[in-house]
């Protein structure tokens, strides 16, 4: 059982303001002294980000529809293990889930799994009395939803902010803050949603100072924490990667030999889950972090290389001035040894992207795209490869607007089989490369596998000798 004190922070709607609140949240019960456990409903790859600049450590995903309902809450417990406080933000609308599949993955939902308290953050620029009416629907809905309270964004000035107050106090909902319009606190956005952290280092820091100042004025941190810890007991025992690869491994151990698994990082490839390293490790590698933006070799004795997600488009011309570790990652390829990309890492791999060459690894050019290619799927993988087996079954996410020609290969990473029926992604030699992001957590084995892909690899130096 666990009693660590808990919020979910919801909307009615997204552009609420909630990633502002729940951050500024997060940022200041941090500067108070508290350990913060940062959390973030569904897929979503760049809040998570500004969560661990607000708190220090890791900002998770909780995701119903990658990873299954019952691995909520131990996920939810594994990452807010020694945390005074675990505030959890939403996604989209509070009852909004994936589409045509009722609550599933919705902010409701993960806040039934965990027992929690809920926060709903309202745009309140353009209502007065009316917001009583939204805040009853909301709170009426769902029964087992805890509603316990509101925080009002955007008031315009102190009349509107007492006219919304008196009106909520008559539908018995507390007001728990009340936030002025304040362009300060504003985060950069583009088209696939805020501007990572890694790309804009102080700005981001300055930002989620604000977000704590403009918090701290205007909520009443002393109820919030009041509230978190009524939150009940939560059953349940938290996840453990070590536990979770044995398991999809059929109990067996971790590889020997500590293979070196080379994982993209920096400003580029910022997309990935937090889990993805710590099962890696449970398997029995050792993950060497590199920056393709800076870095002109793999790390020594590379005898995997997983290049995740992030914005490529953004940076193709350095990524493609990098000449000698291009060259290193094609060298790499061309010994067999596993390469796993996800949706940027598979552009950082074509021949070109928006005219800029690239690694060349793939026979594909990628270019940038008005359409946005965005939502969850399922898919089998057809052929045995670097990631999977074949028949391996998997849920995943898209979340891209460039396009891959031609977006399959002759040996396809993945046939999809809802909501569309298609084949996406290239598998040559230990190449697997896919716009598909999938959670590790839902399906352990992925990275034993590819542990134990790299371990009967020889390292890197080893093989330029």
């Amino acid at each position: 059982m666990s009693t660590i004190p808990r919020l979910v922070i919801a909307a009615p709607a997204s552009g609420s303001g909630k990633t502002t609140v729940a951050t500024g949240l997060m940022a200041a019960f941090t500067e108070a002294g508290l350990t913060v456990s940062a959390h973030k409903v569904g897929p979503d790859y760049i809040d998570p980000g500004y969560h661990a600049l607000a708190t220090g450590r890791p900002g998770r995903n909780l995701d119903a529809y990658l990873c299954g309902p019952d691995q909520v809450a131990p996920l939810f417990l594994h990452g807010s293990a020694g945390a005074d406080l675990a505030v959890v933000e939403g996604v989209m609308g509070l009852y909004d889930g994936a589409s045509g599949l009722g609550e599933l993955a919705s902010t409701a939902q993960v806040a039934k799994l965990l027992r929690a308290p809920v926060v709903l953050v309202v745009d309140a620029s353009a209502q007065s009395r009316s917001v009583a009416a939204l805040v009853h629907g909301f709170a009426s809905w769902d029964p087992e939803v805890r509603l316990a309270g509101v925080i009002l964004n955007k008031v315009g000035s102190d009349r509107h902010e007492e006219l919304l107050r008196a009106a909520l106090d008559e539908a018995g909902v507390p007001v728990l803050g009340a936030l002025r319009r304040a362009p300060q606190v504003r985060t950069p956005s583009r088209h696939l949603g805020l501007v990572p952290v890694a790309e804009r280092q102080a700005e981001a820091v300055e930002s989620v100072r604000a977000q704590a100042a403009q918090v701290r004025e205007g909520c009443d941190l002393k109820a919030l924490l009041a509230l978190a810890h009524s939150a009940p007991e939560l059953s349940g025992t938290a996840w453990d990667p070590a536990l979770a690869v044995a398991q999809g491994a059929g109990g067996a151990a971790a590889v020997a030999g500590r293979p070196v698994v080379a994982v993209a990082g920096g400003a580029a490839f910022t997309f990935s889950y937090a889990e993805h390293p710590e099962l890696l490790r449970a398997a029995g590698a050792e993950v060497a972090v590199f920056d393709p933006l800076r870095d002109e070799r793999l790390p020594a004795g590379t005898q995997a290389l997983v290049i995740g997600g992030g914005f490529p488009e953004m940076y193709a011309a350095e990524l493609s001035a990098n000449e000698p570790l291009r060259r290193a990652v094609v060298d790499l390829a061309a010994s067999g040894a596993p390469v796993v990309a996800e949706c940027a890492g598979l552009l950082y791999l074509s021949r070109s992207l928006d005219g800029q060459p690239m690694c060349g690894v793939l026979p594909a050019d990628a270019r940038m795209s008005e359409r946005l290619t965005l939502g969850y799927r399922e898919a089998v993988a057809l052929t045995d490869n670097a990631l999977a087996v074949a028949g391996t079954r998997v849920r995943g996410h898209e979340f891209h607007r460039t396009v891959l020609e031609p977006g399959a290969g002759a040996s396809p990473a993945w046939g999809m089989t809802h909501p569309v029926r298609r084949v996406e992604g290239h598998v040559q030699d230990g190449v697997h490369a896919s716009y598909l992001h999938v959670h590790w957590a839902a399906e352990p084995s992925l990275a034993r596998r590819l542990a134990a892909r790299a371990a009967d690899r020889p390292p890197l130096e080893a093989r330029r000798g």
